[in-house]
């Protein structure tokens, strides 16, 4: 079992992708605010809007990759908006990337 540490998080969360566009999580702007404290790492997940159709999908992602680092991790998942510039931000990413 791999001792967590906020770099192993980093670099676990890092290579997330997005399941319909050619970046990652961490590269869309959409992971934030990681922190943890023995066995609870806190991550906010930002999406372009609330009720985006896969928020429950990315969610799940988060904490099988934040299991992986350490089965005995408890995660907690803070969703957010983007702002109207990280949402920018984020399409312009996207429209480069759609896998579509």
């Amino acid at each position: 079992m791999m001792e967590i540490s906020q770099n192993s998080v980093e670099k676990a969360l890092s290579k997330l992708m997005h399941p319909e566009i050619n970046y990652s999580l961490v590269d869309l702007g959409m992971i934030k605010d990681i922190a943890f404290e023995q066995n609870k790492v806190s991550v906010t997940l930002k999406v372009p809007f609330l009720d985006v159709p896969i928020r429950d999908h990315l969610i799940q992602m988060l904490k099988e990759s934040l299991s992986d680092l350490n089965e005995v991790v408890e995660s907690e998942i803070n969703l957010q908006q983007m702002s109207q510039q990280e949402r920018d931000e984020f399409m312009k990413k996207a429209k480069k990337g759609w896998k579509l």
